[in-house]
């Protein structure tokens, strides 16, 4: 791993734009199944993941999904089971509710939430086919009341149109009642603009590859989405009484997503940088996705020594990491005074997979340095919020004349009007 200065590293990666040719593709693709429907869906699912079907076979059946539940080990079931119900318990304390506040002048102001109607998740197949996943878009989402979620994933490639029994048994798990075998910038368009068979939705969430991330770029507008996510990022923040072992571990634990992924730490100690470099390789000897995550850290990871802790600091707040882990001494001291991260992990048992599977909090983060301005996935994210305004008589009466001072010091007229014509009527 390079070693580099902390105050002089800023983690700037260039948001994901696509190519021409790439933003190009996903341009037809999505024209293509907002005029044509199921038969641009049937086509692109035929081109690109070289399954030929019938519309009929869009939806999987309940005879599918129960058949799924026969290709899982039971030790699954029982831990996304668990992890389902941790999740459920921490997005149920997110709710918000509507409410009212009543003036003595009859003026009632107040603000009412209300759930989505229809929400589309999307989930990745292949390599990255995650249950988990499927947990952290579809319970927040559920929590919040969205009365109508959809789920959509790839068919199995080359003639195959099965479905990964693991996602299969996850959103079943999570409460999923609708689900179609379909992907790519493909699915995104028929969640966006509707086909025969797909309805479509309010509001589209779920990661995916570039394409996926390009067509969810170009249907926000027409439906709502939940981010442009980049690579996976770590950092790990630690002094001198940081066990090496478990920082390696932890940095590999997002390495082996893909190679553009980030592993950084940020050391006072020298010798714990060495030593975690040491560790590195070391478990990189056995890794089973060790050519992916060697290019991580050959590429995207580092060891950034600071002279201080409050440098060191400095600095986590400048990358905005999506993950953080606090290996210090101390570490709830100095928890005011991160400002920016997606999710911070706090002492040497809080590893960063205890989130992504496990404890409750959402694992969609803001990636990118986005932690300065976003936040994880939560039930927030699939209500509307509408103002409620009731003003009495006398409360418009006393308040007339200011309203229309600004109307047309903005040189609106007829705002002003709309005023002044309730005050000469009322106000006799």
């Amino acid at each position: 791993m390079r070693t580099l200065r902390a105050k002089d590293f800023g983690l700037t990666r260039e948001v994901e734009y696509g190519t021409p040719e790439q933003n190009e593709a996903v341009s037809q693709i999505v024209e293509g199944v907002r005029t044509k429907g199921d038969a641009a869906l049937l086509d692109y699912t035929e081109k690109f993941d070289r399954v030929k079907l019938e519309a009929a076979q869009l939806r999987v059946t309940e005879a599918e999904i129960q058949e799924a539940y026969n290709h899982v080990e039971a030790d699954f079931l029982v831990a996304i089971r668990e992890a389902a119900a941790n999740i459920r318990s921490f997005h149920e304390k997110q709710m918000r509710q509507s409410w009212v506040d009543v003036q003595p002048d009859g003026t009632m102001l107040g603000q009412i939430l209300r759930p989505l109607k229809r929400v589309g998740v999307y989930v990745p197949g292949g390599k990255a086919a995650y249950p988990s996943s499927v947990l952290m878009n579809v319970i927040p989402a559920q929590v919040a009341g969205v009365p109508e979620i959809v789920m959509v994933t790839p068919p199995a490639t080359g003639g195959k149109a099965g479905i990964d029994p693991y996602i299969l048994v996850a959103a079943a798990e999570a409460g999923v009642q609708e689900m179609y075998r379909v992907g790519g910038a493909q699915a995104i368009a028929a969640l966006a603009y509707g086909t025969a068979t797909i309805a479509p939705v309010d509001k589209i969430t779920g990661p995916g590859n570039i394409f996926v991330a390009l067509a969810k770029r170009a249907v926000f507008g027409a439906v709502d989405i939940d981010s442009i996510a980049g690579p996976s990022e770590i950092v790990v923040l630690a002094d001198d009484t940081a066990d090496a072992a478990y920082v390696a571990a932890d940095l590999l634990s997002q390495a082996e997503h893909d190679e553009m992924a980030s592993a950084i730490l940020v050391t006072t100690s020298a010798k714990l940088g060495e030593a975690v470099a040491a560790e590195v390789e070391k478990q990189l000897a056995t890794l089973p996705k060790a050519d992916i995550a060697r290019a991580s850290i050959e590429a995207n990871g580092a060891v950034l020594l600071a002279d201080t802790l409050n440098e060191a600091i400095e600095a986590v707040n400048r990358m905005a990491p999506e993950h953080l882990e606090v290996m210090v001494n101390e570490p709830m001291s100095i928890l005011g005074r991160i400002e920016n991260a997606g999710a911070i992990f706090v002492g040497p048992y809080s590893s960063e997979p205890v989130g992504d599977y496990f404890a409750g909090p959402n694992h969609i983060l803001p990636t990118n340095g986005t932690a300065r301005f976003s936040s994880p996935v939560n039930v927030d994210d699939f209500v509307k919020k509408s103002s409620l305004i009731y003003y009495s008589k006398d409360a418009l009466l006393a308040n007339g004349e200011k309203i229309m001072t600004l109307a047309r010091h903005e040189g609106l007229e007829a705002h002003a009007r709309a005023i002044e014509i309730r005050l000469e009527r009322e106000g006799n």
